[in-house]
């Protein structure tokens, strides 16, 4: 039997008693390039999300008093028990994400890694010794929150559920997952699966796909301390709300609009290979996606003569069956709001260079010349595969037009070392890429943006990973009671 053999999860959420059904019946899990229902899995309710949040609470105080060998050892189990699966997994990411293989390949790459990255969080130092103008030790020292709530988006779903999953179990937490139910088994139901053969005590890891009612709960839920939001801006303003209304902090990582420089002198060949994968890759659903290429007028037009030729030649098709470079995008209300974005700035005036059309859910690669700031497909972040170009004079205008976005979480600068650098410090931006593209994840570094893009980098990273998943507690100790005046 394989590791997500349907028998195991069909029908069925993960909580309290393990595989059961979910009180809110079940849903179609729909392959994006065919249509076919691959499955059906469960779906939670509002209750059901209470009976977990008082499980995990009650599991997580003896997982938190368990040894730091102990959680480390199913964390580093975990880790290797992605790549004994990687196959099965992948093809699930493949058919039920719409990711092209080495796209799937990556995920599964990079859930190995979240893991043994975390294996080592346990045995970190957990404090300081701080000075004290009394006659006593005194201590800060990190402690569990308790409870995390994980609400992780379709685009990357295990990336994106991993990064909070396993960071948060391996400092003594308990988690609530709630992944997008488009994407409920390879961003849930591995988790799960990964997790229970490594051994992980029951009633700490719960998988509660659902709506955005379900989401709301898990972030509600009175046992809940700490959520960790990835998705679109819009949601996550309503998550950091409702967070703030229970005094309850929420991570947020959002959305991007994020802008290419191609500097003058820039290897033009190279720039446009980086500003393709930039925007096309998994078909430009990525809050990292190159959303804004920003070209020098002395080599704007060359730029998107070869921009324009890159997409023109990239196969289209259901990455399951054939060798393509683009899927499809995940629903066909994802695509019919790229392809207004994308005719309403040709109305406005822009000039469709490639692209532009779509097949079902498959959206031809899209270059946009002649661009203004003020057209839709520029200003908006389209989440589609859709390359807006738009020409400037001077490095000052560069930095002008990089900066001009509620957004900024991923830079990329192309070209000279010293005119980026002077464009590297005067954006605003979470991440700053010098002659890469603006898509890049490793599970060792700081990651997340600043403005509308989120609240700053919490996730990767022991720095980045204790400050969300843990609180800092003051102890003091004295030799004998204290005295005092009264």
């Amino acid at each position: 039997m394989g590791l997500l053999d349907p028998a195991v999860w069909s029908e069925r959420v993960f909580s309290v008693g393990g595989w059961v059904s979910g009180s809110g019946g079940a849903a179609d899990v729909v392959e994006p390039a065919t249509g076919d229902v691959l499955g059906r899995v469960g779906v939670a309710t509002q209750d059901d999300v209470t009976k977990a949040a008082a499980a995990a609470a009650q599991a997580q105080r003896e997982w938190a008093a368990a040894s730091y060998e102990e959680r480390a050892a199913v964390l580093r189990r975990a880790g290797q028990l992605w790549l004994d699966h990687a196959a099965e997994i992948e093809s699930w990411i493949v058919r039920e994400a719409g990711s092209i293989p080495p796209k799937a390949a990556l995920e599964t790459h990079v859930a190995s890694q979240e893991c043994f990255e975390a294996a080592a969080l346990p045995s970190l130092p957990a404090g300081s010794v701080l000075p004290s103008a009394e006659p006593r030790w005194s201590f800060a020292r990190r402690r569990p929150v308790g409870v995390v709530s994980v609400i992780a988006p379709f685009n990357f779903p295990l990336i994106l559920s991993i990064r909070s999953v396993a960071p948060a179990l391996a400092l003594g937490n308990a988690v609530l997952l709630k992944p997008d139910p488009r994407t409920a088994v390879c961003g849930g139901v591995a988790l799960v699966r990964v997790f229970e053969e490594a051994g992980l005590p029951p009633g700490l890891l719960h998988l509660l796909p659902g709506d955005a009612s379900i989401g709301e709960a898990v972030v509600t839920a009175s046992e809940v301390r700490v959520i960790s939001f990835t998705g679109s801006t819009r949601a996550g303003r309503i998550v950091g709300k409702i967070a703030g209304e229970h005094l309850k902090r929420a991570h947020l990582e959002l959305g991007g609009n994020n802008a290419l420089v191609v500097l003058p002198g820039a290897d033009l060949a190279k720039a446009a290979s980086a500003g393709a994968f930039g925007s096309f890759m998994h078909q430009g659903q990525i809050c990292m996606t190159t959303g804004r290429h920003l070209v020098h007028t002395s080599v704007y037009d060359a730029y998107v003569e070869a921009l324009t030729e890159k997409a023109r030649h990239l196969p289209v098709g259901d990455p399951a069956t054939g060798q393509v470079a683009i899927g499809p995008l995940i629903d066909a209300g994802q695509r019919d709001r790229v392809d207004a974005l994308v005719q309403d700035t040709v109305r406005a005036g822009g000039r469709l260079a490639a692209g532009g059309t779509y097949d079902g859910l498959f959206y031809a690669p899209t270059v946009l010349a002649d661009v203004t700031p003020d057209m839709p497909a520029y200003a908006e972040e389209v989440f589609g595969p859709v390359a807006p170009v738009v020409a400037f004079d001077t490095v000052e205008e560069a930095v002008r037009l990089a900066s001009d976005s509620e957004y900024g979480l991923s830079l990329g600068i192309l070209g000279d070392v010293g005119l980026a650098m002077q464009v590297a410090d005067a954006v605003p931006s979470g991440i700053v890429h010098i002659n890469e593209q603006t898509v890049a994840d490793e599970a060792n570094v700081p990651f997340g943006g600043v403005g509308a893009s989120g609240t700053g980098s919490r996730f990767g990273g022991p720095e980045a990973n204790l400050e969300a998943f843990t609180e800092t507690q003051w102890l003091t100790v004295r030799g004998s009671i204290a005295p005092y005046p009264f």
